[in-house]
């Protein structure tokens, strides 16, 4: 009878390993599938957190809900630690301003991601010319300030500026630049900024070509 009990617990021990084993081999087999180029990846990094990320987000067409979630948490508001949920094109942004640099593997860091009414405000009253808009695109996760190390800030903003995909925020004195899917539009803010802004209006007035964007608006 104990020689029945152990070849029927051993037969079952069995099973299971190969179980173990087909899932294992299906699992393989599915991340197979997915070629490199489809694949969209971000490496980011918080600078007020401290966290990194490397996700996945989206395959081909498909945006895939945990890695989506993974990055509004981390582009959460940190000083209410609430998140909101971002607006994937932002996400292709950024991928594709990586691509525009040369840079597809690269890390960006993050001065900003999705902020609350309260922090939008708490920063808009810390000046009277704080450069934060009253109805900022953070405030509806379609908008992240950012550095990419190595890369000067005036390139990060030409490559972001040639895509075409939104607003481009220039502030040379904090070193960042603010991407969002709004509007297309572009401005600067900051010393280094009014002096390009200056030189921008005179250009203009010389070629009397109404069409050119104003470089001054101070929004976000």
């Amino acid at each position: 009878m104990r020689t029945g009990i152990r070849l029927s617990f051993a037969l079952a021990i069995a099973a299971l390993i190969g179980l173990s084993g087909f899932a294992s081999a299906k699992d393989a087999d599915t991340s197979a599938s997915v070629r490199p180029d489809d694949a969209y990846r971000l490496r980011l990094h918080h600078l007020h957190t401290g966290e990194s990320i490397d996700v996945v987000y989206r395959v081909g067409d498909t945006y895939l809900p945990d890695g989506i979630a993974k990055l509004n948490y981390f582009l959460r508001d940190h000083r209410t630690q609430t998140e909101s949920r971002y607006d994937p094109k932002e996400f292709d942004l950024l991928h594709s301003l990586l691509a525009k640099l040369g840079r597809p593997n690269g890390e960006i860091d993050i001065v900003c991601g999705y902020r609350t009414p309260w922090s939008n405000k708490l920063l808009r009253s810390r000046s009277a010319n704080s450069g934060v808009a009253e109805h900022s695109q953070h405030m509806q996760a379609r908008a992240i300030d950012i550095r990419v190390p190595g890369v000067t800030t005036a390139r990060l903003r030409d490559a972001a500026l040639s895509l075409r995909a939104g607003g481009v925020g220039y502030y040379p004195v904090n070193q960042f630049v603010h991407v969002d899917v709004g509007p297309v539009r572009e401005w600067s803010y900051g010393q280094a900024g009014r002096r390009r802004a200056q030189s921008h209006s005179i250009a203009r007035a010389r070629r009397r070509t109404p069409h050119h964007a104003p470089a001054t608006a101070t929004g976000e």
